[in-house]
This record gives C-alpha cells, structure tokens and sequence, in this order.
C-alpha cells in the first residue's frame, strides 16, 4: 500500500476530498503517517519538512535493486562485520552528510519519476543531495550461528526531510565492505506526532462505519506549534481572513521580521498563519484556513 493508497481509503471513508498526507511512506515501510483532512490541507507544507524518526533493519552481504527487500539481488558478498565494525562507523553518518537517492525514488528527472526510468530498465544518475542525520545506532541483532561475525543490524534513525532511509541502509554496507539493504522500517515519529497517538487504519475505518471517525481528529494548529501565536479581536481577525493586512497587537511579543505566525480569533479559534512585517507594524496573510463563521479545521494522523 502507498501513501496515497491511504489518502483515497481515508478520503472514501470519511466522504471528505481535501484529505493529504505529510511525508511519503514507502510500500515496505509501516508506520506513522500523518493526514491532514478539511482546510488542514493547507498546512501539509509546513509538516513535510519537519524532522522524522525511524526504526529499521539491515540485511549485510546482499545488495539489491531497490535498495530494500522488494528489490531484486543483484550482488552477494561475504560479511565479516563485527561490532566493533558498527561502532566504527556510525559516526561517518552523523550529522550533515551527500546522499544520492535510490534509483526506484520519486525524484524528478526532467519531468519523469526516477522510479518509472529504473522500471524500463534505465539507470538515471541522480545528484547527491544533503542531509542531515541527527541520531543514529547501529546495534547488532543475534544470529542463530554462532559467529564473531554480525549479518544483520537494528538501526535506529533520526534524520531530516529528505533523507531515504534505503540509501542510508546502502552506503553503510558499502561502507562495511560486504553491501547491505533494509528489510524492515518503521516511522516512530513525525515533526511533534508520534505512534502513541496515532491510530490504525482498520480502527478508523470502523470508526468511519459508525460515524465516529472525527473524534480521531487533532487540532489543526498542532501542525504549527512551533510558530508563535496571536490573538486578534474577532472584527480584526475577520478583515485578515478577508485578505487585509492588520495592526498587531501592541503587547504582543512579535515573531522574527518576515516571520510566520498563528492567528487566532477572540473566540480561540484558529483561523489564519500571517507573515509579521515590523517595518509597518502590520500582520500580512499568508494561509487563511477558516472563513469566518466557519468552524476551526483539524488534522489527523492515522
């Protein structure tokens, strides 16, 4: 199943359309994956870039086509990696580091998905790219042989937007000597959301069948906390959903100049990011998420 094969099911079973998600999932991979559903659209942008987190599991001595276990083997060789080889090399992926994307990715090359070039049979040469790798371990998992030898590793990752985690699991195997790819991942967190709040999709679509599935939702300006926050009086923050620009509030502590923010009205609902211009004092919209009169949107993450 796809990221987007989750959107169409979700959207099939709430009956609402502007429903996307915030991150692409690989078909191996499972999960988090966070959705946003109503006027929550609108605030995907802001969520793709936020930092992930993941736990994976890499096979050492086989390479394949897809730099995962869906791919097919296209090179074996002898392991003798030991622990001592893992704790080597960890540190040569920490921190900011040239990454090139899988062949089967959706990286764009001019206007066609790599992915649908590597299916024909074309090898693409993709552009290193940086990323940043905030957290990794590398911790060896037992074999049933007895060997001084590891075949096969536990990764634990915490990393920035953009990274793939198959190319990781990749050049650490080309880094080991012997090539490797992933068997197994999992997206434990996502920006601020995390598993332990999130729901699966055969309890949402349960709750889609008796028509409880909204209670599932989160507020919307959780995809934006980390944005500073001002309150508007309604007749104010009504002019700046109509598209004006506003006076702030003289005692509000400002954002950065160019800076964005939350908006919110005198009722507490939020309705609106605006760009804090400090030159002319003013609040310029930027994303207008609710009408007035209409109700605050939410974002879900199944």
């Amino acid at each position: 199943m796809t990221s987007h094969d989750v959107v169409a099911r979700v959207r099939r079973w709430t009956g609402v359309r502007q429903v996307g998600h915030a991150g692409t999932l690989d078909p191996l991979a499972t999960g988090l994956l966070v959705l946003c559903v109503g006027y929550a659209v609108r605030l995907s942008e802001y969520l793709t870039g936020k930092e992930k987190a993941y736990i994976g599991r890499i096979k050492l001595g086989e390479r394949t086509s897809t730099d995962d276990a869906e791919g097919e083997l296209i090179a074996r060789r002898d392991v003798q990696v030991t622990q001592e080889d893992l704790a080597r090399i960890a540190p040569a992926f920490t921190g900011e580091i040239w990454q090139t994307p899988p062949q089967y990715s959706a990286v764009q090359v001019q206007g066609r998905r790599a992915y649908k070039l590597a299916r024909r049979g074309e090898h693409v040469d993709l552009a290193p790219r940086r990323v940043v790798i905030h957290e990794l371990t590398l911790t060896p998992i037992p074999h049933a042989v007895d060997s001084p030898f590891v075949y096969e590793v536990e990764m634990r990752v915490t990393c920035s937007a953009g990274a793939y985690i198959r190319a990781l699991a990749r050049d650490i195997g080309e880094a080991l000597g012997c090539g490797a790819h992933l068997t197994l991942l999992r997206r434990t967190r996502s920006g601020s959301f995390t598993l332990a709040e999130a729901v699966t999709l055969d309890q949402l679509e349960q709750a889609a069948h008796s028509g409880t599935w909204s209670t599932y939702l989160l507020p919307a300006d959780r995809a934006v906390e980390d944005m500073p926050r001002c309150d508007l009086d309604n007749d104010t923050a009504r002019r700046l959903q109509m598209g004006r620009f506003v006076p702030f509030p003289s005692n509000w502590v400002a954002a950065a100049e160019g800076g964005l923010c939350r908006v919110y009205d005198a009722g507490g609902c939020f309705v609106a990011l605006a760009v804090y211009d400090a030159h002319h004092a003013l609040l310029k919209p930027a994303k207008v998420l609710v009408q007035p009169q209409l109700s605050s949107p939410h974002l879900s993450a199944p």
